[in-house]
């Protein structure tokens, strides 16, 4: 699986952005998909994850009820709809997919397949 992220920029706080991650390959469809975040000096951190079907979601709790993942199976597609950013949430985001499970969804870890990363700005 290869994962191409887009849609970074720069916000102002309390705006929004939509995240996007194209995947390629035959078997998107029974990964389960994550987004991670790290800013600078940070070790890369969870946000959120979504399930092969997508009928299960899961949150960090920094970003839960601002940000909302889902994904497109026909299309290959994740995203992110991020609303009310604040300015801690500056920070490259990257798209992955791996076979977690509930133990690992939420850490590097669980993921095999990494996109490039977009930047995220928030400005306060």
């Amino acid at each position: 699986v290869q994962l191409q992220a887009s849609g970074g920029g720069l916000v102002q706080a309390g705006g929004s952005l939509r995240l996007s991650c194209a995947a390629s390959g035959r078997t998107f469809s029974t990964y389960g998909m994550g987004w991670f975040r790290q800013a600078p000096g940070n070790e890369r951190e969870f946000v959120a994850a979504i399930s092969w079907s997508g009928g299960s979601t899961y949150y960090a709790d920094s970003v839960k009820g601002r940000f909302t993942i889902s994904r497109d199976n026909a299309k290959k597609m994740v995203y992110l709809q991020m609303n009310s950013l604040k300015p801690e949430d500056t920070a490259v985001y990257y798209c992955a997919a791996g076979r977690w499970i509930l133990s690992t969804r939420n850490s590097p870890e669980g993921y095999n397949y990494w996109g490039q990363g977009t930047l995220v700005t928030v400005s306060s």
